[in-house]
């Protein structure tokens, strides 16, 4: 197209504008309801994604601590100090009864003394309640096995809180007590 002594190009989706005695190319009509939609769009898409693993974010985070309690009861179980030093946090502090012990201590409890008679044990959860970076699970802990020839079960009942660092949850304290058989 020839204006004057000029050659302007047309360009598609444009239109061009006389403003005085300049010409002013802007989007028509159709391209701006296009590019309207198109925005509007993305941000459903972005706001439906966001959703959608806020949503799923507790439920992975709850997999995840379940498993790492089940990993913790095998490292305990079998006495495997690096999986316990990866499972608790450096400044993890335990509430036995009336004691309290640091990892370090806690870990020794495993590594140092007697065989464990427990045969077998059942974790059962009453809570997990996940905020943000951090849970905290209430449960019941029943051991099965045998010392000095007597088969015994003992019931334990325990609160352990979690933190989540770098995208991976470590124990930071636990208060186990055990529940007194019935009369």
């Amino acid at each position: 197209m020839r204006i004057g002594d000029e050659r302007v190009h047309a360009v598609p989706g444009k239109a061009l504008y006389w403003i005085g005695s300049d010409i002013q190319v802007a989007p028509t009509v159709a391209t701006k309801r296009i590019t309207t939609m198109r925005v509007a769009v993305i941000a459903v898409l972005v706001v439906a994604a966001t959703a959608a693993v806020t949503a799923a974010q507790p439920t992975d985070s709850r997999e995840q601590l379940l498993n790492l309690e089940k990993e913790w009861e095998d490292a305990e179980k079998n006495h495997d100090v690096t999986m316990l030093r990866r499972i608790l946090d450096d400044r993890f502090i335990v509430t036995l009864g009336d004691k309290t012990a640091d990892k370090e201590a806690f870990i020794k409890l495993f590594s140092d003394g007697a065989v464990d008679p427990t045969e077998s044990a059942t974790l059962t959860y009453e809570a997990v309640i996940i905020d943000g970076d951090t849970a905290v699970l209430v449960g019941t802990e029943t051991a099965h096995g045998t010392r000095e020839g007597a088969a015994y079960t003992r019931v334990y009942r325990y609160t352990t809180t979690y933190i989540r660092r770098q995208g991976r949850w470590q124990a930071l304290a636990e208060h186990i007590v055990r529940v007194p058989q019935a009369q």
